[in-house]
């Protein structure tokens, strides 16, 4: 019997399955279609989830598949020069396809023991207070301790605990396919730049040869998305926008998408629980959504993987929804505002060129910059230190660095004093002695600064910094639970 069912193998399930497993909780994944898909809807990883596969020991595997670029022009695709100083070791892009990113963390949690089951459809679960029993399709009927909805913006999961998602229905639809195209490169990059991104965007497919990748904005909002767009179709829409089709043919996939933004009223029912889009859909601008769901799960893992084991303090696995769902609508807000800035009527344009004005301000750009690749986050933790509630930068220590120290999913007591002490929770918490106080570029890329200790959660997230043990051993119960011994 699995401790945790997650109910979909895409990147937030997956990366919730390798959490949960870093714990040694016993993880089964369902997911209802029976092979990877093909669709690469999610073309890169931002700062933020770069720095979650380093602290997982994962990114030398990313990067070799990847292409690393500037993060300038991310918003709205307003093309700016990356701003110098970015709070982060890994300044910028990764342009990798999502099918990659959903094989390598395939693999990741696979061989930390998390079992996939594919071609396996949930039909129905029920809850009380010991478990979730859940029904597939096929009659099965499975029993956990708690269960995970990370099943996309459809979700069953969401549909069956009768959960909200209140939010816009799309106003605007795009069409999306990579086809290979009769026209040489430079000409089709070169016609398609006189358009504009409001009406169409094209650009070589990152991992296909002779491939492009067209999004064509439509005349009109289809009722039913998840219907594909036909060749004909998509090659009609390309030559009214662009006067020609470039002749573009042998479809790797065609699909489509709105700008719908709903946001789940609720991310926890009982034992049952929503990440991903499953708890947040909203428009593709900014590349944001594959994002905030894997770091969805990174914020998940260690909490419920405490609420199973039975030493969660009280309220760390409500502090998930408390914290993740303020994130879920900023990143609502930004995509709104983005898809207002690409709309092609005059006055949204004429508010896009005065936003690309702003954007030439430094502050305005590197405020952008890091809402789009969430190093920017801070979450309300109680204390007043600028670092507290932030994520860490990755820093040297005395003996390699910070991130190569959080890759077991554990706590992490930074002691630059010397003297002071975790033994109480050494089952769950680290102790680095190496440190030496300076955190170069706190914020918005400000000046060092000058920490004596600082306490980390598995999630490289600060939970307190100071110099009295009787303060660190009050954060260490709040996030880590009673001492042992």
């Amino acid at each position: 019997m699995p401790d945790v069912i997650v109910v979909g193998a895409g990147p937030t399930g997956l990366m919730l399955a390798a959490e949960l497993r870093l714990h040694g909780v016993r993880v089964l994944v369902l997911e209802k279609d029976a092979e990877p898909t093909r669709q690469v809807r999610a073309l890169g990883l931002h700062m933020r989830s770069i720095e979650v596969m380093d602290q997982r020991g994962l990114l030398e595997r990313f990067l070799a598949h990847g292409r690393r670029y500037p993060v300038g022009g991310v918003f709205a695709g307003i093309a700016k020069p990356q701003p110098a100083g970015l709070d982060s070791a890994h300044a910028y892009l990764l342009g990798i396809p999502q099918t990659v990113t959903e094989r390598l963390l395939t693999e990741h949690a696979t061989g930390l023991g998390a079992e996939i089951r594919r071609g396996h459809a949930l039909a129905g679960l029920a809850q009380d207070e010991d478990g979730v029993t859940a029904e597939l399709a096929d009659g099965t009927r499975l029993r956990a301790s708690h269960l995970v909805g990370c099943d996309g913006g459809r979700s069953t999961v969401r549909g069956l605990l009768g959960v909200g998602f209140p939010g816009e229905p799309a106003r605007a639809q795009w069409l999306l396919g990579e086809l290979e195209a009769a026209v040489p490169a430079d000409e089709l990059t070169a016609a398609v730049a006189k358009l504009g991104t409001t009406r169409l965007m094209c650009g070589p497919a990152p991992h296909a040869e002779g491939v492009f990748r067209f999004v064509l904005r439509t005349a009109e909002v289809t009722e039913d998305r998840t219907v594909a767009p036909t060749l004909e179709e998509f090659t009609r829409r390309l030559r009214e926008l662009a006067g020609t089709d470039f002749g573009v043919h042998t479809p790797r996939f065609l699909t489509r998408f709105g700008d719908a933004t709903r946001l789940a009223e609720r991310y926890r029912v009982g034992r049952v629980l929503l990440a991903g889009d499953a708890a947040h859909v909203h428009p593709p601008m900014g590349g944001q959504g594959l994002n905030l769901g894997v770091q969805d799960a990174f914020n998940l893992g260690w909490k419920l993987a405490a609420e199973v084991a039975g030493r969660a303090p009280r309220g760390l696995l409500d502090s998930y929804a408390a914290e993740r769902r303020p994130v879920a609508a900023d990143v609502l807000d930004n995509t709104r505002a983005q898809s207002e800035l690409l709309a092609p009527g005059p006055g949204a344009q004429a508010v896009r060129r005065l936003f690309s004005e702003l954007m030439d301000i430094e502050e305005v750009n590197r405020h952008l910059v890091e809402k789009i690749a969430a190093i920017g986050i801070r979450y309300d933790l109680g204390q007043e230190h600028p670092l507290v509630g932030r994520r860490m930068r990755d820093v040297p220590l005395g003996r390699g660095r910070l991130y190569e120290r959080l890759r077991g999913g554990r706590g992490l007591l930074l002691d630059g004093t010397g003297r002071l002490s975790a033994a109480g929770w050494a089952d769950r918490v680290d102790r680095a002695d190496d440190f030496d106080g300076t955190v170069p570029g706190c914020g918005a890329a400000g000046p060092a600064t000058e920490v004596p200790a600082a306490l980390l959660r598995p999630d490289g997230h600060v939970a307190w910094v100071g110099t009295r043990q009787g303060e660190l051993e009050g954060r260490l119960r709040t996030w880590f639970g009673t001492p042992t011994g």
